[in-house]
């Protein structure tokens, strides 16, 4: 079952989200326009606007449905910043299969769009008038950068951690879609104790979420990819796989001279890992742990009302662990 068929009596209100966003990147500038317009036509799942939507109904979700959706527009345009920066970070050509801003307009083009599109989030979550709202989105956003400052700074380093790793992806990935459910609760009216609860099922199935995207990257073909396969070894990027996998002497000695010769990294050395990679049971452990998060997840929202929303909740997080593509 795909994800968007789960949450079809959001559709009206992800629709005007769809159009908020267009509406709120337009710029004078072609080429602001041009880039930016281009990213948010490269569609993606808008995980966080579903999110959001899904939080708010157990609040006031009618009476509030304006600010409701003007959080969702500002988180997913925070998203997309990130995405834009991440992309000269990696140096990345390929995005969901298409040229990413940073390949077609190079590394200043795509470092302004990526702040345009962040100031134009800042500008929409000012019309919700819920101090609490800005508190806990600025906090984030502090993670968040620093979450990628430590991404650039532990590239090609073997003498890491998993808790290094999974301190990285809760700023890259988890934080954002637990802000989501919290701010859309909040948004809405519900009480602080649902919107923390919702809170902690974001983050952990933010952090399964992350944690099967970079199973992915090892186990999906470069198409349904949209990027080649092995991108984060090729980057440098240790992921939860990597770290299983580096438990094998094999893997870890070819792991470590391939990193030495970063500069020149061998198309045939990178197939050899991943086969060397194929051969543990580091795809095995990541999926249990991505599971672990799953739970603590659906256990978080065990006591809330037992609505459409949360059914609908519980379901994306079982559809997320079902996740092989």
């Amino acid at each position: 079952m795909k994800l968007a068929n789960i949450y079809g009596f959001l559709k009206k209100d992800l629709q005007d989200i769809e159009h908020m966003l267009t509406e709120t990147i337009e710029a004078e500038h072609p080429i602001l326009r041009e880039a930016s317009l281009q990213l948010l036509q490269a569609g993606g799942k808008r995980i966080r606007p579903v999110f959001v939507l899904l939080s708010a109904q157990f609040g006031n979700y009618n009476e509030n449905i304006e600010q409701i959706k003007s959080v969702a527009v500002a988180l997913e345009l925070i998203h997309m910043a990130t995405l834009v920066h991440d992309d000269v970070v990696d140096d990345a050509e390929l995005r969901r299969g298409k040229p990413t801003i940073k390949y077609l307009y190079g590394n200043r083009v795509a470092m302004y769009t990526g702040d345009y599109i962040l100031a134009r989030a800042l500008e929409v979550i000012t019309t919700v008038k819920i101090p609490t709202v800005h508190h806990s989105l600025s906090k984030t956003l502090v993670k968040v950068v620093e979450g990628e400052i430590a991404q650039i700074e532990d590239k090609y380093n073997v003498n890491q951690g998993i808790k290094d790793y999974l301190r990285r992806i809760k700023r890259k990935t988890a934080l954002l879609i637990a802000i989501s459910c919290k701010l859309g609760a909040i948004a809405s009216g519900a009480t602080m104790k649902q919107a923390n609860q919702l809170y902690r099922y974001g983050y952990n199935v933010g952090m399964s979420f992350q944690i099967i995207d970079d199973i992915l990257d090892f186990t999906a073909s470069s198409e349904e990819l949209g990027k080649p396969t092995g991108s984060d070894l090729i980057q440098g990027n240790i992921t939860l796989p990597i770290f299983f996998a580096m438990n094998d002497q094999e893997f870890m000695d070819e792991l470590v001279h391939v990193f030495q010769s970063s500069n020149q990294i061998d198309e045939e050395r990178i197939k050899h890992l991943l086969f060397l990679l194929k051969q543990t049971d580091a795809i095995e452990e990541s999926y249990r742990l991505s599971n672990l998060y799953l739970q603590k997840g659906i256990q978080s929202i065990q006591t809330l009302k037992n609505t459409k929303a949360k059914r609908t909740l519980q379901t994306i997080a079982s559809i997320i662990g079902k996740r092989r593509s």
